[in-house]
């Protein structure tokens, strides 16, 4: 999937290091995009930047702190001048646990990734782009965020808010040049569901049996429904959270 449109463009990535993050950045860079990524995991943003080395650059640093993020942000601007489409990859799972088996630290943890660090990033770049009049933001939902069952009570709860976030963050902006849509995955073989395959793989088989489309998904089938997302093709959708999930919630 080739779109000439984001040659010279600039795209800030949380999450970038590993899984759905790092199948974005990539995307974008073959599709010439300038890519800046923002993650605790220096080894995987290291190789990111040694495959291209003029066009993605990065910052080390927690969604969690604001301190961080607004680093983060100094950076990019002092490398590439411009923040024109923003993804908030970046997110933690919470090992399916019910509400009586969540302490406090685990839902600290979880909301302030998922939740909390969304928001941060998204009001440190959001003035840049509204200075500019113009800015695509792509937020990581989840199908936890449609259904229960997707995640345990922390991430569910945190992923319904991303898509209450999302919502709300284009119906406050769109007049201003903003768009904001979310992606709802279902299961997507990353580093963060290494779990699951590990042993005799009966978890990732029953995730494949229980999908009627058979399988798990790759981080690359994500990345290419964000380069639609992000580009003018959908400049129409505002507000929108779109399943990818092999047809999970469709049972």
């Amino acid at each position: 999937m080739k779109f000439e449109e984001y040659k010279g463009k600039t795209v800030f990535i949380t999450g970038a290091a590993s899984g759905i993050g790092h199948a974005q950045a990539v995307a974008f860079l073959e599709n010439g995009a300038n890519v800046f990524g923002f993650d605790v995991d220096e080894l995987g943003l290291l190789k990111l930047q040694q495959q291209h080395p003029k066009h993605f650059a990065f910052a080390l640093g927690s969604v969690c702190k604001k301190s961080d993020v607004e680093r983060a942000f100094a950076d990019v601007i002092a490398v590439f001048g411009e923040v024109n489409i923003l993804l908030n990859t970046a997110g933690v799972l919470d090992g399916f646990a019910k509400s009586l088996e969540t302490d406090e630290a685990l839902w600290d943890k979880i909301m302030n990734t998922n939740v909390k660090g969304t928001y941060f990033v998204t009001n440190t770049i959001l003035p840049h782009m509204l200075q500019h009049k113009s800015g695509v933001i792509v937020n990581m939902a989840s199908i936890a965020g449609l259904i229960a069952g997707g995640g345990g009570a922390a991430y569910t709860a945190s992923k319904h808010a991303i898509v209450g976030y999302t919502k709300q963050l284009d119906l406050d902006y769109c007049r201003d040049g903003i768009r904001a849509n979310a992606i709802a995955p279902g299961a997507i073989q990353t580093p963060m569901t290494k779990a699951d395959f590990e042993g005799d793989g009966e978890m990732a088989q029953w995730v494949a049996d229980e999908t009627p489309a058979g399988r798990w998904a790759q981080p690359s089938e994500v990345a290419s429904l964000t380069l639609f997302l992000a580009s003018q093709a959908a400049d129409y959708m505002h507000g929108a959270v779109i399943p990818l999930d092999g047809g999970w919630i469709a049972k």
